[in-house]
């Protein structure tokens, strides 16, 4: 179907991915409704369309009557609301399950749920556990969703790389936790594409699950190197012993900024990279993006002097 003049509901679309969904769906024509509990959250979504094409409002997931009303006369769902520390079975399964049903009593076409590659009822983290019950709560309640599960999403507004980036400027030595776990970043704009053509083809991908990974599995140790390389940065490297991260994790993980909580430790303990064989971008007719084509955009930031700078010679 075609998502000119289609009413799309994101939840959380105030976040880091939720920009790039609208951008998409909004260029495709679409009008979008941003479901936040803070709406203030939402408001640079609004200079991305039209005049009237975007609407934000108020909504909390764990609460079944704000939901309703956010769906109310929608034509497809997306919920992107995550947490990765607190209350996992408010937020991801009740939220999620509160989403699909409104969904379904709405009477809409479409619904993407967005997961995590990890997830898993057997995941040795809570996050992982409660990404999969959320799977589980949605498909029972809105059988034709769309299950999307990405690796570690990477742009310019990321907490991810940037957060890397950023210790890496600062540290003359780094520590680095799981430096063997693997990982398989992918771009957040191949992402939003992925979403933006899930709903304009609902029929294709209606009650399927598929992985989003980038084109390079790189671990966490090598992840950290190509960073310091990337922002120019001559740095020592530490690969933690698992004692001290454990510790690191247990002692600090409660604080707000943590570097670790002791959930996301225990994430670390599994590869997230595409299963073999799942279904992924390709089945979206996308080509994943890799760090290298994109990251000189923002990561300049990092280097000494930014764009300013002396630049690497090539060679």
């Amino acid at each position: 179907m075609t998502l000119d003049g289609q009413l799309i509901c994101i939840f959380g679309g105030g976040g880091f991915l939720g920009r790039y969904i609208s951008q998409h769906l909004l260029s495709r024509g679409a009008r979008v409704r941003v479901a936040e509990r803070d709406p203030k959250n939402a408001f640079y979504i609004k200079p991305l369309g039209n005049l009237g094409q975007t609407q934000l409002c108020s909504a909390d997931v764990t609460k079944k009557d704000s939901v309703l009303r956010a769906v109310h006369g929608c034509d497809a769902v997306i919920n992107l609301v995550g947490i990765l520390d607190g209350d996992f079975d408010a937020v991801h399964v009740t939220g999620a399950r509160n989403i699909a049903e409104a969904a379904t009593q709405a009477g809409c076409g479409a619904l993407v749920q967005m997961s995590a590659i990890g997830a898993d009822t057997a995941s040795p983290s809570r996050y992982g556990q409660s990404k999969a019950e959320a799977e589980e709560a949605v498909l029972s309640a809105f059988p034709e969703a769309i299950i999307l599960r990405p690796s570690i999403v990477f742009g310019r507004e990321d907490q991810f790389i940037n957060r890397f980036a950023g210790m890496i400027r600062m540290l003359p030595i780094v520590p680095i936790i799981r430096g063997e776990t693997k990982l398989q970043p992918v771009f957040v704009d191949d992402v939003a594409q992925v979403v933006a053509e899930a709903l304009e083809h609902p029929e294709l991908y209606a009650g399927q699950v598929f992985e989003l990974g980038g084109p390079e599995v790189i671990s966490m140790s090598d992840l950290n190197r190509q960073i310091a390389k990337r922002i120019r940065r001559d740095r020592v490297f530490v690969e933690l012993p698992e004692i001290a991260a454990k510790i690191i994790a247990k002692l600090t993980g409660f604080l707000p900024g943590a570097p670790i909580t002791s959930d996301q430790y225990r994430m670390l303990l599994k590869n997230n990279v595409v299963s073999e064989g799942q279904a992924g971008m390709e089945a979206f007719g996308i080509t994943p993006t890799p760090l290298a084509a994109v990251g000189h955009g923002w990561m300049e930031t990092y280097t000494i002097h930014g764009r300013f700078g002396t630049q690497a010679k090539a060679g």
